[in-house]
């Protein structure tokens, strides 16, 4: 029961992986900090989608679940949970490769509205500092 439970968790800490990674830029415009995390998830996420690797969470849950006495799946976590529902005929290095583009376009789009939040919310600093002089 426990593997079981743990097998499910990491299918949790999967799926909040990748919605970090896809839509985690959105809190870098309200909190720039998060960059330090939030790149990284991005270029692993890249990385796993341009090479077809698969995750190391993927063979962890597997176990967890073998142990459990369930079955374990073939190929990778977004292809066994997310493909089916996305693309139902199945994963494939040319789907990987536009899923990895699709990953990096959101974020480049994500990171460019911070840093125009940012530069436009230091606007006025400059203009009063310039005015002080």
């Amino acid at each position: 029961m426990v593997d079981r439970l743990l097998g499910d968790a990491v299918v949790v800490l999967h799926l909040a992986f990748i919605a970090f990674a896809m839509g985690g830029g959105m809190l870098v415009i309200a909190w720039p900090r998060v960059a330090w995390l939030h790149l990284p998830a991005v270029m692993w996420a890249a990385y796993v989608e341009f090479t077809s690797t698969i995750c190391p969470l993927t063979p962890l849950e597997n176990a967890l679940r073998l142990r459990a006495g369930q079955s374990g799946y073939e190929g990778g976590f977004v292809e066994h949970y997310l493909m089916p529902i996305i693309y139902p005929a199945g994963l494939t290095p040319n789907v990987q490769t536009v899923l990895g583009v699709i990953v990096v376009a959101v974020n480049v789009a994500f990171y460019c509205a911070a840093l125009t939040s940012r530069r436009a919310s230091d606007a006025p600093a400059r203009s009063s500092a310039r005015q002080g002089r």
